[in-house]
């Protein structure tokens, strides 16, 4: 993991300084340092602008009763979008502009959703859950546990 790691962030710094030296070349210094510059000024902006867009639909989807899961996977994204945005660089600003495109970035969302699995506690030793009834029922059963069922009364005064 960590040699993949150090490769991709090896191989994204060397192209971007190869980026910068040949844009350099052609425009000069100063103007490629302009252009970066206000290309992570505008990144940002934009990054927050959809992000106060975001957010609110998030709380939308709460106040639905909804779980906002592909929301919340978007918001990570466009926290990765201002990274990208705010790196020196025209490669990282490319593919930061592309995942600030709302279209793009919901498909990559349902795309990292459909191929992560979460691992639930059910599968965690003694974990107990409550059904219905109200009767208690536990996986790894201790023998000092007592089972059994209640019912709720309302006490009448």
């Amino acid at each position: 993991m960590f040699a993949r790691l150090f490769l991709v962030f090896t191989s994204v710094s060397l192209l971007e300084i190869f980026v910068l030296v040949k844009v350099g070349s052609f425009l000069g210094a100063w103007p490629t340092v302009a252009l970066v510059v206000v290309t992570a000024l505008i990144g940002s902006a934009l990054v927050r602008s959809q992000g106060v867009q975001l957010l609110q639909q998030l709380q939308q989807r709460i106040a639905q009763g909804e779980m906002p899961a592909l929301q919340l996977v978007e918001g990570v994204m466009l926290l990765v979008t201002g990274v990208l945005l705010v790196t020196p660089g025209f490669v990282t600003d490319f593919c930061g502009l592309l995942l600030l495109q709302p279209t793009i970035r919901a498909r990559l969302a349902k795309t990292v959703m459909a191929n992560v699995k979460l691992k639930t506690d059910a599968s965690m030793s003694g974990s107990y859950s409550q059904s219905q009834t109200g009767s208690f029922t536990g996986q790894n059963r201790d023998k000092n546990i007592i089972e059994g069922e209640f019912e709720r009364k309302d006490d009448e005064k």
